[in-house]
């Protein structure tokens, strides 16, 4: 791979010009145009009664898929402009034209569904039974079934329409709020403002005293904006529990697990594996607070590093390590991340301006993705940055599918990319040398567990139970934050010295339109990842097209039906999650057995 690299993303190549880009204003321009078409066939195509009529269907996949390829195209674009300056008042006004294109074809998606609903039984299994409409059969079964249980297309489109400056609405104002956030930082003698994004990175730094005092001002900031976004979020829930309510469903997690293909029962196996490992995890933490001296960690030293990892890694270095441990276990996934540094498919630069966290975007007619973090050199960002690869290597794999098989769940989304972390930590640890560095390299990698285990659980029980409480009225800020102290607490099992009470406001995740309960999903992926990678460990590099394959079909199964088919187990049985959990605990008992002496 060639170096130096360059940390800032190319998105000239998607459309030249950026906010301002005339291709791109004349691309959604054409995109709207054929979304129009769309409906108008829709309106024009009767509930077939026969097979032949079915065919009236066939030019409607066809628009229906090229119209979902493009949308997320231009989405994709857009989240790009917005998320790399905060600032761009253009971008924000695109936001809000790509999200009616979306919610437009949305409502055209809706109203074909009802067609497939309305479509009888012996007429729909001869049309799904043909040899091209047979690959799309699980898609389609899934979007006809999930259209008996909603509302008429009518008011789901409306539904939909309004939820453009609604729903949706409220969900990008969590971007106008963070946009404002600036952490006072003492630098070199002098005060310098950092965007959240850069104070996020500095609540891991190794000085306590920069912790504290910076998780102090974060804290002192989201009080300072908490009641915009209460309002925010009880909008967000608001809008969905009316909705879930005229619809008749009276889960709150329904859709949530609709939305990632798996069961109830699976869930709570998950979580009550979960819950048997958690004290091998509190003796982690106890031991950790003694490391660095004292009597019980604070929120803001959950996530401090343990030991001398040999300084900041530049974003070369990352890169190259990267790209040399991938090829380990598959060369094609190391020929892909090879191919997104040279590209220019990452932007990883650490300046102001930028929106905080990390994400990896399709981009599906170019065939390509780009990847987004803030790169300020320490082990957690080579994580998150194998991490963002990983989803983009998954969406690679996919590119060739139709349209609608390439919409995979979240949960195992975040599978691909947390194995691709696991290789690179996994890596990393035994290659280390130095015994503090060992240390360091594994502490960090337990702290993902921490993270999964116990932050990602916390956001869970937070935001059960703040629905449950919106579903009697609006939940103020202050009740809010001691739902999320009471969730936190819990979740850790009262480990911690002090908690994040706004929490709730700072986190980008629960102000998310596009999937209700973004959690859960998240945990899944690092369990069924490492239940995965154990595998991976037994078969070798044999493994590797194994495992191709079963990101190929993450858009068209269960989850339980994936694992099924390419790992012959069972998820609501607890024995695939304990394997995983296993790994967990054992990384834990090393970590102790190191660290006994200190």
């Amino acid at each position: 791979m060639k170096t130096p690299l360059h940390p800032v993303w190319d998105l000239e190549s998607i459309f030249r010009g950026g906010s301002s880009s005339e291709s791109f204003a004349a691309y959604l321009v054409e995109l709207e145009q054929d979304v129009r078409n769309l409906q108008q066939l829709l309106k024009e195509t009767p509930v077939p009664s026969n097979l032949e009529e079915t065919k009236t269907f066939d030019p409607i996949l066809e628009l229906l898929q090229s119209c979902y390829i493009r949308t997320s195209e231009g989405s994709a674009f857009v989240s790009c402009l917005s998320s790399q300056n905060q600032k761009d008042k253009k971008a924000t006004q695109l936001q809000g034209a790509i999200s009616s294109l979306a919610a437009m074809l949305s409502s055209s998606k809706s109203q074909f569904d009802n067609k497939l609903s309305e479509t009888e039984d012996h007429v729909w299994e001869a049309w799904i039974a043909r040899d091209d409409i047979q690959p799309l059969s699980f898609v389609l079964n899934e979007s006809r079934t999930q259209a008996r249980e909603k509302l008429s297309p009518e008011l789901e489109g409306l539904a939909l329409d309004l939820g453009v400056d609604g729903y949706h609405g409220w969900g990008k104002f969590y971007n106008t709020i963070v946009g404002k956030i600036n952490i006072p930082f003492e630098q070199n003698g002098e005060t310098v403002m950092l965007s959240a994004g850069q104070a996020s990175n500095k609540l891991s730094d190794s000085d306590r005293t920069v912790r504290e005092k910076v998780f102090a001002q974060w804290e002192e900031a989201w009080t300072d904006v908490e009641d915009f976004c209460a309002d925010t979020l009880n909008h967000l829930a608001g809008f969905r529990l009316k909705l879930y309510e005229k619809r008749g469903w009276d889960d709150i997690l329904k859709e949530p697990l609709a939305i990632n293909r798996m069961s109830r029962q699976t869930l709570d196996t998950m979580w009550d594996v979960i819950n048997g490992a958690k004290p091998s995890l509190v003796r982690y933490l106890e031991r950790k607070a003694k490391l660095l001296g004292v009597d019980k960690l604070s929120w803001s030293d959950v996530d401090a590093p343990v030991g001398k990892s040999g300084g900041k890694v530049t974003y070369d270095e990352a890169a190259i390590n990267i790209v040399e441990q991938f090829a380990k276990f598959s060369p094609k996934l190391s020929k892909f991340a090879e191919m997104a540094f040279e590209k220019r498919w990452i932007e990883a630069e650490d300046r102001p301006g930028k929106r905080p966290g990390g994400f990896c975007t399709s981009l599906p007619l170019s065939k390509a993705t780009r990847i987004f973090m803030t790169f300020s050199g320490t082990p957690s960002n080579v994580s998150t940055l194998a991490h963002e690869l990983g989803h983009g290597y998954h969406q690679h794999i996919m590119e060739e599918l139709p349209a609608l098989n390439q919409r995979y769940a979240m949960n195992v989304a975040e599978t691909a990319s947390t194995f691709a972390e696991l290789i690179v930590a996994d890596a990393l640890v035994q290659a280390a040398t130095d015994e503090q560095e060992k240390l360091a390299l594994l502490e960090d990698k337990i702290q993902r567990s921490v993270a999964f285990f116990m932050n990602i659980h916390a956001r869970f029980l937070f935001e059960n139970r703040f629905y449950e409480q919106r579903k009697k009225g609006l939940v103020s800020a202050d009740e809010l934050s001691k739902l999320m102290v009471d969730a936190q607490q819990e979740a850790f099992c009262g480990v911690l010295a002090s908690d994040h009470p706004h929490f709730w406001a700072s986190k980008l995740h629960f102000y998310l339109t596009g999937v209700p309960f973004y959690n859960f999903p998240y945990t899944f992926g690092y369990m069924f990842s490492a239940g995965i990678y154990a595998r991976a460990q037994q078969e070798g590099t044999a493994f590797a097209d194994k495992y191709d394959d079963l990101l190929r079909d993450t858009g068209r199964m269960t989850v339980e039906q994936l694992a099924h088919k390419h790992l012959g187990t069972d998820l609501t049985k607890p024995e695939f999650w304990q394997n995983a959990a296993d790994l967990v605990i054992a990384d834990i008992e090393k970590f102790l057995e190191m660290t006994e002496d200190h």
